[in-house]
């Protein structure tokens, strides 16, 4: 078994038991200890387990990793993600850019493009992208988070609200196998709704550690995409849902 195989069944192992040993993974893929550890510290390094004494366990499903972690974790695969993105948004759309990680790299990588008109509730994306001249960045009003520059709250919603737009660009924490879109915020995520509900065409930004995360707040579900972006096939259960309900699935 090679290298990512065997991190892909270390990750399911742990979902289904919830923990697992470094004795039992060296047992289980007959390796050494050395190898399982070298797996679990990539693995945690993605964000995809928690590391803890003596072997790898869930992440939490109430808190979120931290925004200066996050923000690098998988950054090439998000590179790649966010110019495929992009290269499907015309020049002169108008659109949304929610909180997130990754749409904060979409929104670098549509810097190339000309005439966007784009609504954002993400302080990042807006200082990305408030020197392109020919571009008219709109930022929502509402509470700022401080740990990560995003704005939600009820004004938020009302402001949304006020606009139809062309493209709906937003990330996700997690995808369950039901297809349901995780968050950890309630109040992002009743944000976001507004923002799937007021887009013509919702795209989703999502690497491939969100197929084995669960955070605990219901954002949606897949069936409202009109494209999945990520860079990885998804699992076979997430395969056949985004098939049933004609999402367009863009790997990078």
């Amino acid at each position: 078994m090679n290298q990512q195989l065997r991190q892909d069944a270390i990750v399911d192992l742990v979902r289904r038991q919830g923990y697992a040993s470094i004795e039992q993974l060296t047992e289980h893929f007959a390796v050494t200890p050395q190898t399982i550890r070298r797996d679990l510290n990539a693995l945690a390094g993605e964000g995809l387990i928690r590391r803890v004494h003596g072997g790898a366990g869930l992440e939490s499903s109430t808190v979120n990793t931290a925004y200066s972690t996050r923000k690098n974790l998988n950054l090439e695969a998000k590179r790649r993600i966010a110019a495929l993105l992009s290269a499907q948004i015309p020049d002169h759309s108008s659109l949304f850019i929610n909180i997130g990680t990754s749409n904060e790299v979409v929104a670098e990588a549509l810097l190339e493009h000309e005439g966007l008109e784009v609504i954002t509730n993400n302080l990042n994306v807006a200082a990305i992208l408030q020197h392109k001249e020919d571009f008219n960045v709109i930022i929502a009003g509402g509470q700022v988070r401080s740990r990560d520059g995003g704005i939600i709250g009820e004004a938020t919603i009302d402001f949304i609200n006020q606009f139809k737009v062309d493209y709906g660009i937003i990330g996700i924490s997690g995808i369950d196998e039901d297809g349901s879109l995780l968050e950890f915020d309630y109040q992002e995520v009743r944000v976001a709704q507004a923002i799937i509900r007021n887009s013509r065409q919702v795209f989703l930004a999502a690497d491939h550690s969100k197929f084995h995360r669960n955070p605990v707040v219901r954002q949606g579900n897949i069936a409202q995409l009109n494209a999945l972006f990520t860079d990885r096939e998804p699992p076979e259960a997430i395969a056949r849902l985004l098939r049933a309900h004609d999402v367009a699935l863009h790997i990078a």
